[in-house]
């Protein structure tokens, strides 16, 4: 992979994902072919914080129909990105702060 902008493709929100920020996990969509040491690189590079663990998983499809037409959805990788104690990424603080 060439820059930490291809290998980190968005953040991932959710209920779940909200839950984890709170024990310093975040969670991302990555690039099908990152393996877990490109990943903490693009994380450090990106949001200037330290990773401590990389753990990442294949989101399986689901089915989906519009009308008579069924179909799945896309299968992506995702990682949940654990970061050094007391580090937090400021975007997701102040959606955080914000809500509370």
């Amino acid at each position: 992979m060439n820059s930490a902008y291809e290998v980190i493709i968005r953040p991932v929100v959710s209920e779940r994902s909200f839950d984890l920020m709170a024990e310093g996990k975040y969670t991302f969509e990555v690039a099908a072919k990152a393996p877990k040491e490109e990943i903490a690189a693009a994380i450090e590079k990106i949001f200037n914080v330290h990773v401590k663990k990389v753990n990442t998983m294949w989101v399986k499809p689901k089915n989906k129909r519009v009308r008579y037409v069924t179909g799945k959805t896309r299968t992506w990788k995702k990682a949940v990105v654990t970061l050094a104690e007391g580090e937090q990424i400021e975007v997701f603080a102040t959606q955080q702060a914000a809500e509370e």
